[in-house]
């Protein structure tokens, strides 16, 4: 009997940190990391950059391409022009 209860124990330790996992909502927290290879720096992708990448294409007048689906000449192409477009400069509001 101890060692089923050992055992028992043992597993609902092991599955605590899948259920919490699990729990979460991942869609909207989480976020990616892309390494800029010019610049050797790594950009967090999350509402701002996907917002100044919309800005980005608004800017250059052409047909909104999602983040996956661009080339990485196009990625980073972006990561040049976004190293000298901060939030501030494109008046992103950072307060969210």
């Amino acid at each position: 009997m101890k060692k089923i209860l050992t055992a028992l124990s043992l597993s609902v330790a092991l599955m605590a940190p899948i259920t919490m996992y699990a729990g979460q909502d991942h869609d909207r927290d989480h976020h990616d990391r892309y390494y800029d290879k010019k610049h050797k720096d790594y950009h967090e992708w999350n509402a701002h950059e996907d917002q100044a990448w919309r800005i980005y294409w608004q800017q250059r007048h052409h047909a909104y391409i999602d983040w996956n689906r661009a080339s990485e000449a196009q990625r980073q192409a972006y990561w040049n022009w976004r190293h000298n477009h901060s939030d501030a400069v494109l008046q992103i509001n950072i307060g969210h």
